[in-house]
């Protein structure tokens, strides 16, 4: 909208309330006392006006329309593969819009109904988000070559007090979860004297030998397949995971297809190396696939891992 049709919208609502919403200068405009209390009310209109044309579309035909998809950076290029399969293949008729953002972000854009679904780790423990849980994956740990604990299986999670571990920068939740499975092995912190914005660079720099890292299981083929002869060490029983869930509003209308599409989803990620939750309940155990135990598989990554 131009400057002076916003102008010309302004005044004429101010005509119509009655009251002056803001102050004008000659170097900038200002919400007045009213305006602001005004413009809470106006958000809260505009979200149920949005509520309602949304309802109106489920009502209308399922899996059709526009679905807006926040995916955080440490899912994204990892499940996005298969998620974009499993639209083009069954719902063909959805136009499916993605948006790779971190995790507060996504919860604003849900929010405010600038998203419909996020694909993100929780627990997020948001009071009007309701998710709805795909899998639970493992960690791994990611060493350079010729590192003690590479390749090796069942390791204590204590050895994280001892290593010089590689975290992404502040903003990503799997460097919260880095950090807690740290705490959890009784390690009194990370210097963080190296960081990294994406799990690419990340590997990289374990590759330099600057330290070590932990990836979620997803991430591992894709992301050590670009560095040569990294290997991977797997944890002991319990090993420490991430859960990945759909995230939708509470409420929205929508709520029956995303929970047809989340069932959808666990069907078509059994393939990968996670646990499947079966309808959003208890662990569901299929059989995972570990890399290294593909014929002529070795514990270097790319290959085994």
């Amino acid at each position: 909208m131009s400057q002076p049709a916003l102008s010309g919208a302004l005044s004429a609502l101010e005509e119509t309330l009655g009251v002056t919403l803001v102050e004008r200068t000659t170097r900038r405009v200002l919400l007045t006392p009213a305006g602001e209390q005004l413009a809470a009310r106006a958000k809260s209109v505009l979200a149920e006006v949005g509520a309602l044309k949304e309802e109106a579309e489920a009502l209308r035909a399922p899996f059709t329309g526009v679905l807006r998809l926040g995916v955080i950076p440490t899912v994204a290029p990892y499940l996005l593969p298969t998620v974009l399969r499993l639209v083009h293949d069954r719902y063909p008729r959805l136009d499916l819009q993605v948006h790779e953002e971190h995790t507060a972000s996504l919860l604003d854009g849900l929010a405010a109904g600038r998203l419909d679904l996020l694909l993100l780790a929780v627990p997020l423990g948001v009071a009007g988000v309701t998710e709805l849980p795909l899998f639970d994956e493992d960690f791994v740990l990611v060493t350079p070559p010729g590192h003690r604990l590479g390749g090796r299986d069942g390791i204590p999670r204590t050895v994280l007090r001892e290593l010089n571990l590689l975290l992404l920068d502040e903003g990503h939740c799997l460097r919260d979860q880095a950090l807690d499975i740290c705490r959890e092995a009784g390690s009194a912190g990370v210097a963080a004297t190296t960081t990294a914005a994406g799990l690419s660079t990340l590997v990289q720099l374990v590759a330099g030998g600057l330290g070590v890292t932990l990836l979620p299981r997803t991430a591992v083929e894709v992301e050590t397949s670009r560095a040569d002869r990294l290997l991977t060490a797997r944890f002991a029983d319990p090993a420490p995971k991430r859960r990945i869930a759909l995230a939708m509003r509470t409420g929205t209308a929508r709520a029956t297809e995303y929970e047809q599409l989340a069932a959808a989803l666990r069907g078509a990620m059994r393939d990968l190396p996670v646990r499947t939750v079966e309808d959003g309940a208890g662990d569901r155990r299929p059989r995972i696939t570990p890399y290294g135990d593909r014929p002529g598989a070795s514990s270097s990554a790319g290959e085994g891992g």
